[in-house]
């Protein structure tokens, strides 16, 4: 689990196919395919910051010190509301930003999230 890197970017949906038809095109050609990226796009930076919010940033960083543990001692940790910890977890579960383990817990699988935010078109 060391090393590991996610990177979140505000992009078009074009962006993204361009890059996939091009890992495509490396692939057709026989040329050695490029380290895997994990990726998060969001089509605009208001739908990034509505997602990935301060708590869920805060949420993060402590479950990254922490390891794996539970939602409720989560919750315990941050002072926060058991409802509104367990919400915010289902939504980065769903990003691919936390992880579920065998035995229930949630655990970030990554060690350094990088964002990208372009300032001009």
């Amino acid at each position: 689990m060391k090393g590991r890197k996610i990177s979140i970017a505000v992009g078009s949906v074009e962006e993204a196919a361009r890059e996939i038809t091009e890992a495509w095109h490396r692939a057709e050609r026989g040329e050695t395919p490029l380290e895997p990226i994990a990726k998060i796009l969001f089509t605009d930076l208001e739908t990034l910051l509505r997602t990935l919010t301060p708590r869920r940033f805060e949420l993060l960083k402590q479950l990254r010190e922490t390891g794996s543990t539970s939602i409720r001692a989560l919750s315990k940790a941050l002072g926060r509301d058991y409802k509104n910890v367990h919400m915010d977890v289902v939504e980065l579960v769903r990003l691919g930003l936390i992880e579920r383990t065998e035995e229930g817990l949630v655990q970030v699988p990554w060690d350094e999230v990088h964002a990208h935010l372009r300032l001009a078109a």
